[in-house]
Formats: C-alpha cells, sequence, structure tokens
C-alpha cells in the first residue's frame, strides 16, 4: 500500500462540478481519461482533480456513448455494481488516506473470468445467464488490490478462434483502429475496448495466441507467463495444458503492476507450485530505460522470413531491430533452433477440451445450465462456423493422460519437452538473452477474410514449450493498422521480458490512440 499524508477535508475532497449542456457532470479541472495509467489517476486522487465515483462514471459514459453506436462491439455487460464499488473506494481513501495498489483502477475482463457477481458466459450461448459460485483467482486478486471490474468484454465462442472474436451471445467485435478489420482472437473484444479507453486494465487469455495476438492488433502489450506462473482457477478452459490468464496494456509499466497483483501461488491450481521461489511482488519497481544495455536478443527469421511476410511488417521488424540495437542491445541475426520445422509441426493442440469444459461445467454446480459439451452439440448451442472446432472436441474419446502422447503439461509430454530442450540448448550456445520476432506477420485482415496470410506467429512456440512470451507496439502499417513485436524468454523470465519491453518502448514511443474515440470526456 501507498500511504498518502494529506491535511483536507471531506469537503475539499470532493471535486468541484459544472453542469453541462446535456446534463452531465464535469470537473472543473477535467481529468484527461484518454491513455491515462495507473499513476496518473492515483495522482489525480491525490491532487483532489477527481473521484472514483467521477472516474468510474466517465468510464462507462465512453462505453455507452461509443461502444454500440459505432459498432465496435467490445463490451457485453458493464457491472451494475461498479458505481456502489466506487463510493465504498472514496470512503476508505478519505477515511485512511490510502491508495491501494490498484485503487479504483477500472477493469475490463474477458467474458471467460469467472465473477461472482456477474455472467460468465465464455463466449457461448450455451452458459448465456450463468453466474459462477465465485470470481476466479486473478480477479479476486485485482479486487482485493483496490481495481473495480466494470465491464465483461466480448469473446470468441469458447476461445476457439485466434483470427477473430465472434460469439454466440453477442456477435462479432471490430478492430478499434479500423473497423473494417478484425481485432485478431480470442481476447479481441478486451483488445479493442482497453485501446479504445474504455477502461485501465483488460484482462484476456491466451492458449495459443489470444492475448499476444489481439495485443498486437490493437497497439497494446500482452503478457503470456510460464506455465505455472500463474493461476488458471477460474478461467473457462480450452486446452487447459496450454491456457494462460493475463493483462492486456496500453504501457508495460502498467502491465507490469498487473502482473505482479496477479502471479503466484494458488492453492486452487497445483501447477503454481511451479512459482514458488521464482515469483516477485513488484515487477515495475526496477523498470528502467537503459535496460537493454549488453542484453543479447536473437532474431528469429525461422519463423517469419517468408513469401508470406508483408513488407511493411518486414520493414518494421528491421526498423524494430535498429531500436534495439541503439537502445545498447547486442542482436545476434543468424541465429538457428537446430530440427525447428520438425519440433513445430510434432507438438499439435492435442483434444482435451471436452474434458475441461465438462469439469468446469461441474464446478458450476446445480446451477449449471448445460453438463457437458455433448449437451451442448445435442441442443445446437453454437455457431454453426464452429463446427469444425466442435468436431475436433469431440473426436478424441480418451483421457487427456491416457492419449498416446499424453495431452498433458511442459514436463509429461515428450513432443513438447523436446522442443523446450533444443530451443534452451540454441539459446544457451549464442547466450541469448530473448528471442524476438514479428508477432504477426501480417496486418489485421478484413472482417469476413478467412483467405489472405495471417501471419499468427504467437502459436509456434510458446504454448507448446511453457516459456513466456511478451508482445509490445512496434508502429504500423497501411497508416494506421497496429504490429506487435514479441520476445520470447526463458521459462520464469518474465521480469527481464517485461524490462526489456520497456526499454523498447520507452526508445520508440510507438502507442498512439485509435482516432475515432476519443471526443467524450477525453
Amino acid at each position: 500500500m501507498v500511504k498518502i499524508f494529506i491535511c483536507f477535508s471531506a469537503l475539499l475532497f470532493l471535486v468541484s462540478c459544472a453542469s453541462t449542456d446535456d446534463g452531465q457532470y464535469v470537473e472543473n479541472k477535467p481529468f484527461v481519461l484518454i491513455e491515462a495509467t495507473i499513476s496518473d489517476i492515483h495522482t489525480a486522487f491525490i491532487n483532489n482533480e477527481i473521484t472514483c465515483q467521477k472516474l468510474v462514471m466517465r468510464y462507462i459514459d465512453r462505453i455507452k456513448h461509443y461502444d454500440q453506436s459505432s459498432k465496435l462491439n467490445s463490451i457485453i455487460l458493464i457491472n451494475p455494481n461498479a458505481q456502489n464499488s466506487a463510493k465504498q473506494l472514496d470512503q476508505q481513501f478519505l477515511n485512511s488516506q490510502t491508495l491501494k495498489p490498484l485503487h479504483c483502477i477500472p477493469v475490463i475482463l474477458k467474458d471467460n473470468f469467472d465473477t461472482g457477481d456477474m455472467p460468465t458466459e465464455a463466449g457461448s450461448i450455451a452458459l448465456k445467464g450463468s453466474i459462477p459460485p465465485d470470481d476466479a483467482f486473478m480477479v479476486r486478486k485485482l479486487r482485493e488490490a483496490g481495481a473495480i471490474v466494470i465491464a465483461k468484454s466480448n469473446m470468441g465462442e469458447w476461445a476457439f478462434s485466434p483470427y477473430d472474436t465472434i460469439s454466440s451471445t453477442h456477435g462479432e467485435t471490430r478492430n478499434a483502429y479500423d473497423l473494417t478489420r478484425v481485432p485478431a482472437g480470442s481476447s479481441g473484444g478486451t483488445a479493442s475496448a482497453v485501446a479504445a479507453n474504455f477502461g485501465v486494465i483488460g484482462m484476456g487469455s491466451d492458449t495459443g495466441n489470444s492475448i499476444r495476438g489481439p495485443a498486437s492488433h490493437l497497439a497494446l502489450v500482452g503478457i503470456r507467463s510460464t506455465i505455472g506462473a500463474t493461476s488458471r482457477d477460474g478461467i473457462v478452459p480450452l486446452v487447459l495444458n496450454r491456457d494462460i490468464g493475463g493483462p492486456l496494456m496500453r504501457t508495460v509499466k502498467d502491465t507490469a503492476k498487473v502482473y505482479g497483483i496477479i502471479a503466484g501461488y494458488d492453492t486452487a491450481d497445483p501447477i503454481t507450485n511451479a512459482v514458488k521461489g521464482n515469483a516477485q511482488t513488484d515487477y515495475s519497481k526496477n523498470l528502467s530505460v537503459d535496460g537493454l544495455k549488453g542484453v543479447r536478443l536473437a532474431v528469429l527469421t525461422q519463423i517469419y522470413a517468408d513469401e508470406t511476410t508483408d513488407f511493411e511488417i518486414e520493414n518494421l521488424m528491421e526498423k524494430a531491430i535498429k531500436d534495439l540495437s541503439s537502445a545498447g542491445a547486442v542482436i545476434v541475426n543468424d541465429f538457428q533452433i537446430p530440427g525447428f520445422d520438425e519440433l513445430r509441426k510434432a507438438t499439435g493442440f492435442c483434444s482435451r477440451f471436452r474434458f475441461d469444459i465438462k469439469n468446469y461445467f461441474d464446478s458450476l454446480g446445480r446451477h449449471a445450465p448445460v453438463h457437458s459439451l455433448e449437451e451442448v452439440i445435442s441442443k445446437n448451442l453454437y455457431r454453426k462456423e464452429n463446427q469444425g472446432a466442435m468436431d475436433w472436441a469431440m473426436g478424441v474419446s480418451i483421457k487427456p493422460a491416457e492419449q498416446e502422447p499424453p495431452c498433458v503439461y511442459v514436463d509429461g509430454d515428450p513432443r513438447r519437452k523436446q522442443f523446450l530442450m533444443a530451443v534452451l540448448k540454441a539459446m544457451n550456445s549464442e547466450k541469448i538473452d530473448a528471442i524476438i520476432y514479428p508477432t504477426w506477420s501480417n496486418p489485421p485482415r478484413k472482417l469476413g477474410d478467412s483467405e489472405s496470410p495471417h501471419g499468427n506467429n504467437s502459436p509456434i512456440i510458446a504454448p507448446h514449450t511453457g516459456q513466456p512470451a511478451i508482445t509490445v507496439p512496434m508502429g504500423y502499417v497501411n497508416g494506421n493498422l497496429p504490429a506487435g513485436l514479441q520476445m520470447l524468454g526463458r521459462p520464469f523470465s518474465e521480469a527481464k521480458l517485461l524490462q526489456y519491453a520497456y526499454t523498447y518502448e520507452q526508445q520508440t514511443k510507438h502507442r498512439k490512440p485509435p482516432s475515432q474515440f476519443g471526443r467524450i470526456n477525453p
């Protein structure tokens, strides 16, 4: 906690307001919401520039004004309890003069994070209106730190697609930078909402791409942690042995602050035993603009150097390499992972969804709207466009641990472990600190386009090997379409990846808000 010593009366704390022509109230010294960081908001509280209630109201106003009128369609539900939570936090601040680490920071949750006070539908009509018995681990940690869940965001049905974000409950989400384009999937609702400044903290999940991919398409920072560094408790599963939850944010420093809150051991998720001794409480305090000096970064052209890569993405990658070098990094250009093509083919996403989702249905207890994937299919409670995914899910009747090879975690799957060992051996031989490549080799597709090259590089290594990876804005193509640089590290090297990304971010300052969402309550 941060202790703030301020002498003020309750009267002085309440920001004076003026009425606008439309009847809304704004501060005499209006706080600027656009691109506001956690630090900006907390400084505004300390300086009596805004209250938590007014901050929350203004973010909700932005959602109501922009989301549906623009057809962005990123938000599916505004939390009816948000204003009451804000009122309580205002009173706490008045009484204690203390700010919690995430005091009144607005959160947008992907629709697969359990919330005991709001429906969690995972983009599926089969779970329409389903309210879980309690909060997911990460949601609980955010709320304990003072954050306010202001909305749930749209997502791809059951998180099936990495390319677009279409639910069977609320339709399709668009890209906030170009409403004719996709935001990637399946966390595209969170990404477009945070990019459009509808909230500060965005939470998504990543089975193969779905944090880093949408972050790249929306000029955000997105981190996929080491498997075992964060809890999956209360996140509706897709492929549990590859699923990860985590933040999508506008800055690296805010990402680091949030990551420090949500990472760590959870008794409800035994795989987090691995994080004991590897976790930090604050990943933001030591971030430095000099954090790339002497760092050895390997350019993995094996991922992206082919005839389908967009030339503008290649140009951005070349510029990123120069910027990283200027910041002090040692660039290793001829880096190779021996046997890479065979290793990446041998690790396919094995099928365990029908088993994992059954366990989730069971966790809902007697109020579960459905009880098995078979029931979902028999009642036609899914998008027909996802028939192939349903066939994949139902095509394996053998339990995950009994499949050959077993569909389990890295240590228990010989294919995945071999891939991890090959990557680490190659990194060790060249003394590499992180591997770099474009998150996508092509710009965001047009809505409805499933034929153009997508260039999705995120599922190729990290989900299989269990390594952490972070995406940070790398610039724009075609004028305003975002692209991301991805950095892949050794297991439990999240602090280093955040440092490298921070230095690159501060060197380049690529992040800019989408222009069409900046006119109300700036």
